[in-house]
């Protein structure tokens, strides 16, 4: 699979997730075999403003290359600018634009999938974004419409196509919808039959199995994995690596990811922000093992640094000894 002139081995792609795809989980699902990470997604207007915390968003090292950032915004110039200060001060390999979030208060502003309601608007985003930045191919995520009666992602993928967009992932459910009910994905099979760019499969892949069968229903080119990482970046090496088998993963592989996962935050987090990122992360790892509740309990406690990894020798020892 190819976007634009990056060949991608396996077409597997982690998700943009606000709040989880930062440098540290980026880079281990990288590490677990992920062709493509992307970052969160990122406020135009945030960009434009040179925030410091939208700008913390984008920052990426070598080893997770190659690397797209995601952005969102409602004023088409806004974008385009905003990409153009992303290609220049970053050089990510992918700039991808996202018309799928469906939260309120991203939509009421007319970002992300609000654009659903309105192609023009659309349009003019995605031309601003390719004048702005024509060294790299650009990228969409959507959702296939705003709500039944309005299903319009094969209007607007031919229209992407025609104007320079190098592949389209499809999350299909509509933003009335958000996470409830099943992913159509006869919807991404209809957008593969009608397009030439690749089409990435988004929704309800959680294992191997899910993933064998998107491929095989679709005919999508890649599949994007969002929620199924939560806790589980073993996905993508169960996804690419025919010999390794999920169920033979045990409490020291657990263990031992915690650690891996500790340390990338200790190193380009600061104290607090590493103290909750743990937490959170920690908590979906430990979840359906054996006293992972008494785990989770003194994790949540911690107070400190200090006080994390003394949790996590106390874990060591007991499952290793």
């Amino acid at each position: 699979m190819n976007i634009g002139d990056i060949t991608l081995k396996n077409g597997i792609v982690l998700a943009p997730m606000a709040g989880v795809t930062d440098l540290p989980f980026r880079l281990l699902c990288k590490q677990m075999g992920a062709d493509i990470v992307y970052t969160e997604f990122c406020s135009s207007n945030g960009i434009i403003r040179e925030s410091k915390k939208t700008f913390d968003l984008i920052k990426f090292i070598e080893e997770e290359r190659p690397i797209g950032v995601q952005i969102f915004g409602e004023e088409p110039h806004v974008v385009g600018e905003s990409a153009k200060i992303i290609y220049d001060r970053f050089k990510p390999d992918i700039i991808d634009i996202n018309f799928g979030c469906p939260v309120p208060k991203v939509t009421k502003k007319g970002a992300g999938s609000a654009a659903l309601k309105n192609l023009s608007v659309m349009e003019e985003m995605v031309k601003s974004v390719i004048q702005n930045v024509p060294e790299i191919p650009i990228t969409v995520k959507m959702r296939s419409g705003w709500s039944k009666d309005k299903i319009v992602h094969i209007e607007a993928a031919i229209m992407l196509e025609e104007l320079g967009i190098k592949a389209i992932t499809l999350h299909p459910r509509t933003t009335c919808q958000r996470f409830t009910g099943n992913a159509d994905w006869d919807e991404i099979k209809r957008l593969k039959s009608k397009i030439n760019i690749p089409v990435i499969g988004n929704g309800d892949v959680s294992n191997k199995n899910d993933y064998m069968k998107i491929k095989k229903h679709t005919n999508c080119d890649g599949v994007m994995i969002g929620r199924a990482s939560l806790g589980n970046p073993w996905i993508f090496k169960e996804l690419t690596d025919d010999n390794y088998n999920s169920l033979d993963r045990n409490i020291m592989d657990i263990v031992d990811i915690c650690e891996k996962h500790f340390i990338l935050l200790k190193k380009y987090k600061e104290e607090r922000v590493c103290l909750n990122l743990t937490k959170k992360h920690f908590s979906w790892y430990l979840k359906g093992f054996n006293n992972a509740s008494e785990w989770r309990k003194k994790f949540l406690k911690s107070k400190s640094i200090d006080d994390v990894v003394i949790a996590l020798d106390e874990m060591k020892d007991s499952y290793y000894s």
